[in-house]
């Protein structure tokens, strides 16, 4: 029999839910400071009374972290960085970022905080209606990068099927979903659309099979109106969005009215800031998601600011949940990244990749969307007798960023070039609607 899953604050009023928010965060803190191995966070905090936090209004008296400061602990203290609260033998669990940016962040996980993703990822079950009755299909390589990783132990502690797909290519696991009779699928959205894609080239209608729910993570697909119907009438089942990240954990997860992604506030403390003044907006206003994580106590975040961008809804659900809702998801990206069919890509990470073949020459990305997703092509400069380097550009971009990049050779001499700061960036995505 499996662990039975906790009950959660999901339906509680709001005052109960941020009431226990504020005492598991003064209960990390202290922890942080007196208790903990954590060098990181000790050094951050060392100004900070934990008993002052008393209400949201005074979580400003806490420092923010960066995605960058978390980097730069693990190059200056290698392998791992200071932000670890135990000696190493009391982690289980080792996950990496895809590293686009450059160094991939490694994060362990205890034992204890292994079983709170997948409490957290219990939550994103429920959402979806999913039950210890159904068959959970992990479409996923199960490599070093989080992935669905949680929603596997998810299942476990849901007392579901868990059927993993690692080591398969797209017909093995579709041969795999239909002879054990799946319910659900996790996946990315573009990579559910491909399996559909497939199936149809094999004569195999994905509407007639098993699976009645969908759970998608690793872009924003699955809260795009346009993608989920695509993802619906492929499959003929319900789809739902999910969001987590390695750094931070399986924080949001999508409901019934498939309106955006509810924040599992028993587990998170979110805010939404506006860029400018960096002070909480109001409801239906657009913001930075920052997030704290409070059951984590084995690699914590606080104040992380996670640089997607949200709408904080005007109102609450007609699912009846008291947690905070995001409507439409997350929506997009401070800086100028872009999610490519579940990898995270940056202009500086593609740059790197054509300098270490074309030395000089110009070159440019395209953003374009199709069919609803985020795609890219890169364009380079490249003379008649070059074009071998296009082959080589494809294979270091598979290799660096583990995902296929269209390449194209342009007439040298034919791009713009700069005085100033380059802009190589023609984005041709129209604004979602």
């Amino acid at each position: 029999m499996s662990d039975a899953a906790p009950e959660t604050l999901e339906y509680a009023p709001p005052e109960k839910i941020e009431a226990r928010q504020l005492e598991k965060l003064r209960a990390l803190l202290h922890f942080l400071q007196a208790d903990s191995k954590n060098e990181y966070y000790q050094e951050k905090l060392q100004n900070i009374s934990p008993d002052e936090i008393q209400s949201f209004a005074e979580l400003t008296k806490l420092p923010f972290t960066l995605k960058s400061e978390l980097v730069a602990e693990q190059n200056n203290f290698p392998p791992y960085g200071r932000n670890l609260s135990y000696p190493p033998n009391h982690f289980v669990k080792l996950h990496q970022t895809s590293g686009t940016t450059g160094r991939p962040l490694k994060v362990w996980d205890t034992d204890e905080s292994w079983d709170w993703w997948a409490r957290c990822w219990t939550q994103v079950y429920g959402g979806a209606g999913v039950t210890r009755d159904d068959r959970i299909f992990i479409a996923f390589s199960f490599g070093p990068f989080i992935g669905f990783w949680a929603a596997y132990e998810g299942a476990r502690k849901l007392g579901a099927l868990a059927i993993p797909g690692g080591g398969m290519d797209t017909e093995q696991r579709l041969a795999a979903i239909l002879e054990h009779e799946a319910t659900v699928i996790c996946c990315t959205p573009s990579y559910a659309l491909h399996l559909a894609e497939v199936a149809g080239q094999k004569g195999l209608d994905l509407a007639k099979s098993s699976i009645r729910v969908t759970i998608h993570a690793g872009e924003p697909g699955a809260s795009i109106p346009a993608v989920r119907r695509r993802i619906e009438e492929a499959w003929g089942a319900k789809c739902y969005d999910h969001a987590g990240a390695s750094e931070v954990g399986a924080w949001g997860f999508a409901c019934a009215q498939q309106n955006g992604l509810h924040v599992i506030k028993d587990e998170f403390i979110v805010e939404v800031l506006d860029q400018d003044s960096g002070k909480q907006v109001e409801p239906g206003q657009i913001g930075e998601l920052v997030i704290t994580n409070l059951g984590r106590w084995g690699y914590p975040v606080i104040r992380y600011r996670t640089g997607d961008v949200v709408k904080l809804a005007g109102q609450g659900c007609a699912c009846g949940r008291s947690y905070q809702l995001l409507e439409g998801g997350v929506i997009g990206r401070v800086d100028n990244m872009i999610i490519v069919r579940g990898i995270n890509i940056y202009p500086s990470s593609v740059e790197a990749v054509v300098r270490e073949v074309v030395e000089s020459n110009e070159f440019r990305l395209i953003f374009y969307r199709e069919q609803g997703l985020d795609e890219l092509e890169v364009q380079v400069e490249l003379a008649p007798n070059e074009t071998e380097k296009l082959e080589e550009l494809k294979s270091l971009f598979r290799q660096r960023l583990a995902l296929r990049i269209p390449v194209t050779a342009v007439e040298v001499g034919s791009l713009p070039r700069f005085q100033l700061k380059a802009r190589r960036i023609v984005d041709k995505r129209p604004p979602l609607s």
